[in-house]
């Protein structure tokens, strides 16, 4: 039986409070994660810091990040999961692009 496989695209704004270390391990550790769970075509696009749209615990700015990725429709949920509990995550946003 074929794999079912899908286009993905996560957004997500880190604390731009973490540091220029503490960004760049939070966005490789979310990479290794895709790479792990047999993830492939993973683009990770760093915007850097914008002003966000309206104040998140009271901070202005956020540091975005977007992730493409082609994965089995299990992966994301994982992802999103975990994006909402790691530290510095400010908001996330996971979305299916179609096969």
């Amino acid at each position: 039986m074929a794999k079912v496989t899908a286009n993905y695209e996560v957004v997500y704004i880190i604390d731009p409070a973490q540091g220029e270390e503490g960004i760049a391990k939070i966005v490789a550790n979310f990479k290794s994660l895709a790479e792990t769970n047999g993830c492939s075509a993973i683009e990770v696009e760093e915007w850097g810091t914008r002003k966000l749209a309206y104040p998140i615990n009271f901070k202005n700015d956020g540091y975005y990040v977007l992730m493409s990725f082609t994965s089995e429709p299990t992966f994301p949920r994982e992802l999103s999961r975990k994006l909402r509990i790691a530290d510095g995550v400010m908001r996330s946003l996971v979305v299916c692009k179609g096969e």
